[in-house]
């Protein structure tokens, strides 16, 4: 990876003057929401918009040439989905009242009845983003209300949602022009991409400072993110280049390299052979330097 590669926005200029100007519209409108999360976890890895553009980032690299393939309801609602996929992350507390209410938390609460505020949303802050989008559609500017689900199932889908059901995620998602969004496709990229955001990059020195971190968890993870180095996207694989003499590091690092594999496992089946796209990555390689 080189330079930030725009595009799927410069695409999306080309094919809708006013879609991306609701885009950038809506880039300034939320980049104080993003920041809300440091009330909630004041010691977690960076969730700011800094995040959301490394996101949007690996989107365009994890999607290549089929960019081309791409209508421009369907680059809008991943562009705008890339910034609102954590903004559950900084809800205020009347608001997670509320949103609590609309979520399904299955047996959650049987094994976690110990978990405080920032564990439960931490745990579900994709369904909690869901919810965020919902109650404050009408200060974004979205075309329509299929816009709307669009960008709400994206943000959703970068975790634990099950991007083959067909209700929830449909292949064909129409759109008032007529247009059709592939939510099954973009919602698999936006959470492959989510995964690999793991490098140093992600935790700025100038922000977090490891003598003030007092949580044990956070200090290992931010530990963890400050060993890798850098993440290669290449056509079949990604390349996760990590710097460290800490064994207990490495190993924790070994365990992200699996879950990332994982996840691209998942997000291949989604994609491949049941959509128009392809991800064509197919392995994760952990190369210590």
């Amino acid at each position: 990876m080189g330079e930030f590669d725009y595009s799927l926005e410069k695409r999306l200029k080309e094919l809708d003057k006013d879609l991306h100007d609701r885009f950038v519209n809506t880039v300034f409108a939320v980049q104080h929401i993003l920041s809300n999360y440091k009330l909630i976890f004041p010691e977690f890895t960076d969730h700011t918009e800094l995040h959301s553009l490394n996101i949007i980032e690996f989107c365009n690299y994890l999607i290549g040439d089929q960019v081309n393939k791409l209508n421009a309801d369907e680059i809008y609602s991943i562009l705008v989905g890339c910034y609102f996929h954590d903004s559950g992350m900084g809800i205020s507390m009347r608001d997670y009242e509320e949103f609590s209410k609309n979520i399904d938390f299955k047996d959650y609460f049987q094994t976690h009845s110990k978990d405080d505020i920032p564990q439960i949303i931490r745990a579900f802050h994709n369904e909690y983003s869901g919810q965020f989008i919902k109650k404050y559609s009408r200060f974004f500017e979205f075309p329509s209300k299929e816009h709307m689900f669009a960008i709400i199932q994206i943000s959703r889908g970068h975790r634990k949602t099950d991007l083959n059901d067909r209700e929830e995620y449909p292949l064909n998602l129409k759109v008032p022009n007529g247009n059709t969004i592939c939510l099954p496709y973009l919602s698999a990229v936006v959470r492959l991409a989510d995964e690999i955001d793991v490098t140093a990059s992600r935790n700025s020195h100038a922000i977090y400072d490891l003598n003030k971190i007092t949580h044990e968890i956070d200090l290992i993870e931010f530990m963890k993110h400050d060993a890798v180095k850098g993440l290669e996207i290449h056509e079949k694989e990604f390349i996760m280049k990590v710097e460290t003499d800490d064994e207990l590091i490495f190993k924790g690092l070994e365990m992200v390299a699996m879950k990332m594999q994982k996840t691209l496992d998942y997000c291949r089946e989604v994609v491949n052979g049941k959509t128009p796209y392809e991800i064509t990555q197919e392995k994760v390689v952990l190369v210590k330097i």
